[in-house]
């Protein structure tokens, strides 16, 4: 997903890195207020380039009146030129074109937009192709909807990292968008999925873009249907800069050494072209940066904006910290946390001290008089065998009469964190932990999260427990929440409770188990373990029944070297019976407790809505999948959830096309979002759309998610143990919100961590090969699925090898031609045919840019993976998908 190299040259308005017109030729070193500018129209009086904003009470008053909307800015990281918002009607995006629109908002900020005037609105031509499937979004979807989390290396791992031992940690929330997880991508609505618009295939980094020839309305189009347009406007105030306002990149030299700017301050220029250059100053820059600059070309910098005035393209900033080299994982990783806001510093004392300060620790007897013990029962814990902290345990007890009582039980880390106190306030703006491939940030201090909190074998813990008596079909009899003492017996791995799902009839060796308590056995165990897989598999079902949705992903989970902490090799992570087994448990206890501490404060319980589709886009994939001949019904959660499964055989070219298609029914989902139940009036809107279920909260992980601290302490309070969190709804719904916003900025965090990781592999073990299926063609280049990484990539005709290529539309079915230059001059060409479900073999190669990597078509002629899926020129029948 390369950028064009932004370089610091001239753009026309609107383009890539948004340079006003007001600008000139003058370059980079001369900003419209520079006095020694040679451009005219800025000499003298300092030319505005950005409007000023309005007044907060104007905002107020336009958007009680709405004439002004509201949302969160999201810019598109291919096309940085292209912002939007979402229409609040689910209709297609609000457009906002070129920098000077977004008036000084970055990526994330909530801000306040007009409307222009619809003969200035975005004209979508229905005859061209411009559907951006790779880097125009970037997906937030809803845990719950994905399958398992990625393997990580802690606690119920983050559905989307990988982790040093490849294997995925279950995350409850990562069920319940329906998705399995998926590269977050903010969907710009503009695509119908490949059925488009105008694409200009790659940019030449030197030369100025032009506009797309859609932007602006003329006389002539004003006659088409109005569908054909997207309304467009600009930002007229910030409500809330979300955006960290840190970035990382490179220092330069400005180019003009006769300026006053170039005395006073060097160029910063961010890695994220979606952040605008950023004038530092001089001061703040290595001592032998003026004299030297070449030895600081390849060093990361972070610089974060202090202001951006009205007459200025770039924005005036502090240089934070040289980073170190460029293309190192440390560096690397390092610029990520910084431009998400995620806090890695050390705790500090005064939070240490709110931590029992007498080691080793022990429960206090009054506990005890207080909990049911649950000590003597057998007891477990399930997850990667690298996880460190274990936040739930399981246990099943077969009854007289065929029946189980089982139970889940949660760490009870609310006992540890004082209301109020500094550990309290720093769990909360931290708000979660943070999965990268290599290590953890953790939302609390270690002793809690491994130690004092973390359900280790074999010690006394305090948990939370909610306990079923369940008919071996799942059907619940009765259920009981309360605090509670257990003992966990063992710690069983995925892999450990695997086997003993796949050999029912077999005993597993004592040697290949892990050290199990006196007091039960390695069969105790293993029954209660297949006992709780068939109840699984029956609630599993039913869910299905009863309409939820799955939208697995493929996930990437890598082996790194010990020593050197490099990538040696990646897979897809498979997500076993073992990880749906712990999932239905937390799913059943996540929806028992929403509606035990909804019915006790129904205006103050901190819940987790899950909002249907986006209907535009949604509408966008039913027309998408009309003319694809695919019989897919997206009336409701469950019939998705049935087309996808229906639909498709078993055979891997079948697969494959469901992969790809469940990729494409991502794109309209939403993020499920933390709120509290006292500021929504429709209690239809509290719905959780691909579990399908009315309440849903989450309860299970209060290790690394603070909203899960929030809810032990609101059951806590239902159930007597304690007073109601000092929370007005105003103030849970903020917090909820804080929830939101840091869960959204980890899960990006992860991916960006999981793709300098495979960058890295790339360049360390490339060039990498594979199948990959077409997921989407435009007129010059055409977007893939790369099946043995699950990446997706844009694949441009112009760096291939080809004598020509050509767009057609058969039917409504968009299709690129391929004439490949014959590497013997003796030779036919060859033709190859590219379009959507097409299979085809890609190389993935790094770039000479650090940590760039691009995929490019392998050229036809010798029989791979898959066959030839191509013809001779003078053939011409096509191969059918």
């Amino acid at each position: 997903m390369s950028h064009p190299d932004c370089r610091l040259n001239l753009r026309p308005l609107g383009t890539p890195r948004g340079v006003s017109s007001a600008v000139g030729s003058h370059g980079v070193g001369a900003s419209p207020g520079d006095k020694k500018s040679k451009n005219k129209s800025t000499r003298g009086k300092k030319k505005s380039i950005f409007e000023t904003y309005m007044s907060k009470e104007d905002v107020s008053e336009g958007l009680k009146r709405g004439t002004l909307i509201q949302g969160v800015l999201r810019i598109n990281p291919k096309k940085f030129h292209e912002a939007f918002i979402p229409s609040p009607d689910g209709d297609r995006d609000i457009f906002i074109d070129g920098v000077v629109a977004r008036n000084r908002s970055l990526n994330g900020d909530l801000v306040v937009v007009k409307l222009l005037p619809e003969e200035q609105w975005k004209v979508i031509k229905p005859e061209s192709n411009d559907k951006e499937t790779e880097g125009a979004y970037e997906l937030y979807l809803p845990e719950e909807l994905c399958g398992s989390p990625l393997p990580q290396q802690s606690p119920k791992g983050y559905s989307e990292s990988p982790d040093v031992i490849i294997e995925a940690q279950f995350d409850d929330s990562d069920l319940e968008d329906g998705h399995g997880n998926t590269q977050n991508v903010l969907v710009d609505d503009i695509k119908k999925l490949s059925v488009g618009v105008h694409e200009r295939g790659k940019v030449d980094a030197d030369a100025p873009v032009k506009k797309d020839e859609n932007t602006c309305v003329s006389q002539d189009t004003r006659a088409s249907s109005e569908k054909l347009l997207q309304r467009s406007a600009k930002v007229v105030y910030i409500l809330e800069k979300k955006h960290s306002r840190a970035a990382t990149g490179f220092l330069k030299l400005l180019t003009d050494k006769n300026s006053e700017l170039f005395r006073k301050y060097a160029l910063f220029s961010p890695s994220d072209h979606r952040v605008p250059r950023i004038y530092v100053p001089l001061k703040d820059c290595p001592q032998d940066f003026v004299t030297r600059p070449k030895d600081y070309a390849n060093t990361l910098f972070i610089c974060r904006i202090v202001d951006w005035k009205e007459d200025s393209n770039f924005a005036l900033g502090q240089l934070a910290k040289s980073l170190g080299q460029a293309g190192e994982i440390e560096p690397e990783t390092e610029g990520i946390l910084t431009e998400y806001g995620v806090d890695f510093s050390d705790f500090s004392s005064e939070v240490l001290k709110c931590l029992p300060q007498g080691l080793p620790w022990a429960i206090p007897p009054e506990e005890f008089r207080k909990r049911r013990d649950l000590r003597k029962d057998c007891v477990f814990t399930i997850d990667p065998s690298t996880a460190r902290d274990l936040d739930d345990a399981l246990s099943c007890k077969p009854l007289a009469d065929g029946n189980f009582e089982v139970g889940v039980h949660i760490a009870d880390v609310s006992y540890f964190i004082p209301e109020g106190s500094d550990l309290d306030e720093v769990a909360a703006e931290r708000a979660t932990s943070v999965y990268l491939v290599q290590k953890v940030i953790p939302m609390l201090p270690r002793l809690l999260c491994e130690e004092l909190c973390s359900l280790n074998p074999m010690t006394d813990k305090l948990t939370f427990s909610v306990i079923w008596t369940l008919t071996p079909e799942g059907k619940i009899l009765s259920e009981w929440f309360g605090q509670t003492v257990i003992r966990s017996c063992t710690k069983l791995s995925y892999e450990h409770a695997q086997s003993m799902i796949e050999s029912p009839a077999k005993k597993v060796p004592e040697q290949e188990l892990p050290p199990i308590c006196p007091e039960h056995s390695g069969e105790e165990i293993q029954q209660a373990v297949l006992s709780l897989h068939g109840i699984a598999q029956a609630l599993r079902r039913q869910r299905f029944v009863d309409g939820a949705l799955r939208l697995d992903q493929l996930k990437l989970a890598f082996t790194l070297d010990h020593e050197t902490g490099l990538p040696q090799g990646c897979h897809i992570y498979e997500y076993r019976d073992s990880n749906k087994l712990v999932e239905e448990f937390m799913l059943l206890a996540n929806m028992a407790v929403a509606h035990k501490i909804h019915r006790a404060f129904p205006a103050r319980a901190l819940l987790r809505r899950h909002p249907p589709p986006q209907t535009k886009m949604l509408s966008d994939l039913v027309e998408f999948c009309d003319q694809m001949g695919l019989p897919m019904d997206f009336s409701s959660a469950g019939a998705l959830n049935k087309s996808l499964t229906k639909t498709f055989g078993d055979d891997k070219y079948s697969l494959a096309r469901k992969e790809v298609l469940t990729n494409m029914c991502s794109r309209p989902m939403q993020m499920a979002l933390y709120f509290c139940s006292g500021v929504l009036q429709d209690q239809a809107q509290f719905r959780h759309y691909a579990l399908n279920v009315p309440l849903y909260t989450h309860f299970t992980s209060p290790i690394r998610r603070f909203a899960d601290v929030i809810v032990h302490r609101l059951l806590g309070a239902a159930l007597g143990y304690r007073e109601l969190p000092d929370l007005e709804p105003d103030a849970l719904q903020k917090l909820a919100e804080h929830c939101n916003d840091r869960r959204m900025a980890s899960k990006r965090v992860q991916e960006l961590s999981t793709g300098l990781f495979f960058a890295v592999l790339v360049k360390e073990s490339g060039p990498l090969e594979s199948e990959a299926m077409v997921l989407g063609v435009l007129n010059q280049a055409f977007d893939v699925l790369v099946l043995r990484y699950g990446v997706q990539k844009r694949i441009y005709c112009n760096a291939l090898p080809l004598r020509s290529h050509h767009f057609q539309k058969v039917g409504k079915k968009p299709e690129l031609t391929l004439v490949w230059e014959p590497e013997d001059l003796e030779q036919e060409p060859v033709r190859q045919v590219v379009s959507i479900f097409s299979l085809v073999e890609v190389v993935l190669q790094a770039e000479a840019t650090a940590l760039k990597y691009s995929a490019i078509l392998k050229r036809p002629g010798t029989e791979g993976l898959l066959g030839p899926q191509y013809e001779e020129c003078d053939n011409d029948s096509e191969q059918e998908d």
